[in-house]
C-alpha cells in the first residue's frame, strides 16, 4: 500500500512538457529585414586618444555589454554618451558591465582631446541584417527563423535581445559561393514594413511575436523527426525580388542527437547552383519540405563545398519557440 502511495506522488512532482505548438503551420520562405536592439552596448573594440590606450583597465573586454554609467541605466549610445558627459567626475566614470551571465562594476578614465572626453571604446547599440522565415504558428502568431543564433561579428557574442523587429525585403542581387567561400543575398530593406517583434535570439534561432496580417497560404503539416528520411527534399527560399521559389536538395544523412545540425543535404537543383553556386548567407531559415510535410530549416552552409549544409529539425525550433 505504501509503494503505490510513493508512487503516485513521484508521478505527481515530475514535470510534465507539453508544447502548444500547431500540428499544421504556414511556411515560410520570404526574405526578411532584422533589426535587433540589445541588453545593454555592446564594447566591440578599443581605440587610442593622443596615442595612448584609454582603456587600461583589463576588467573591460570586447564582447562586454555597458549596462549603466554610474548608477543610470544607458539603453543605447546617444544615452552612454549623454550620461557620460554628465556624469563624469576626476575624468572617470564608473561603468556596470554584464559579461555572459556575470555583472560587476569597474572604473573607466576618460581622456580629454580637443575639449572632448573620449572613451577609447567603440560601441554598438544594435545589430541589423537579413535572413529567412521559416514558419508562422497561426494560432499562437509565433514565428521563427534562421535555425541558428545572431552573433556580432566582432566578438563572436550572442546578442541578447531588449527589443527587435523583423520587417519586409526584397532581394536585389546574389554574390555566389564558391567553395571556401560563402556568398550572399543582396537586398533592399523596408523597415516602416514590420512583420513581427523578435523576443529571443537563441542556438535554435530566432523567434517571435507575428503582428501583419497572417499570410493566406495553405498550412502544412509539421513531420516529427522520426518521419525525416535520407533522399529528395525541397527547400523554399528567395534569390529575386520577394518570389519564393521550391529548390530540390538531396538528403544524405540524419542526426538525431545533434542539438542543431540535424538533416546533412546536398543541393541538386541546378538552377538553385546556377543562381547562387550553392548556401548563400541570408539563407538561413529557409523552410525544407519533404513529403509535402515541413521537417526542418537551413542554417549552416560547409564552408569547403559550398553545395552542402546542414538543416535542423522544425519541432526543435516549434518547441523553443513556444518555451
Amino acid at each position: 500500500m505504501k509503494k503505490k502511495v510513493l508512487w503516485i506522488f513521484l508521478l505527481l512532482i515530475f514535470p510534465i512538457f507539453v508544447y502548444a505548438y500547431s500540428d499544421k503551420i504556414i511556411v515560410g520562405g520570404e526574405n526578411i529585414g532584422i533589426n535587433i536592439k540589445s541588453e545593454g552596448i555592446l564594447v566591440v573594440g578599443f581605440y587610442k586618444v593622443n596615442g595612448q590606450n584609454v582603456v587600461s583597465d583589463p576588467k573591460i573586454k570586447a564582447g562586454d555589454f555597458i549596462l549603466k554609467v554610474n548608477g543610470k541605466t544607458v539603453a543605447d549610445i546617444n544615452e552612454l554618451t549623454s550620461t557620460i558627459e554628465q556624469e563624469i567626475q576626476d575624468n572617470q566614470v564608473e561603468l556596470l558591465i554584464k559579461r555572459e551571465d556575470k555583472e560587476f562594476s569597474t572604473k573607466l578614465s576618460l581622456i580629454e582631446q580637443d575639449g572632448i572626453f573620449k572613451t577609447g571604446l567603440y560601441v554598438k547599440d544594435n545589430i541589423s541584417g537579413i535572413g529567412t522565415l521559416t514558419y508562422i504558428d497561426p494560432e499562437t502568431k509565433i514565428f521563427g527563423s534562421l535555425g541558428h543564433e545572431i552573433i556580432d561579428n566582432h566578438t563572436s557574442k550572442k546578442i541578447e535581445v531588449k527589443t527587435g523587429t523583423i520587417f519586409d525585403s526584397i532581394v536585389t542581387g546574389i554574390t555566389k559561393s564558391i567553395d571556401g567561400t560563402p556568398g550572399e543575398k543582396h537586398a533592399k530593406l523596408d523597415n516602416t514594413n514590420i512583420f513581427g517583434n523578435i523576443t529571443k535570439n537563441t542556438q535554435y534561432g530566432l523567434f517571435g511575436n507575428y503582428s501583419s496580417n497572417l499570410p493566406g497560404k495553405k498550412l502544412v503539416e509539421v513531420a516529427n523527426k522520426d518521419e525525416v528520411k535520407v533522399g529528395e527534399a525541397k527547400i523554399l527560399t528567395v534569390l529575386d525580388n520577394d518570389d519564393i521559389k521550391e529548390y530540390t536538395i538531396n538528403i544524405s544523412k540524419i542526426n538525431e542527437y545533434n542539438k542543431v545540425k540535424n538533416i546533412y543535404f546536398e543541393i541538386t537543383d541546378t538552377e538553385l547552383l546556377e543562381k547562387s553556386g550553392g548556401i548563400v548567407q541570408g539563407m538561413s531559415g529557409s523552410p525544407i519540405i519533404q513529403n509535402e510535410k515541413i521537417i526542418g530549416a537551413v542554417t549552416h552552409v560547409i564552408v569547403d563545398n559550398v553545395r552542402t549544409g546542414y538543416g535542423i529539425f522544425i519541432t526543435t525550433m516549434l518547441e523553443e519557440g513556444e518555451s
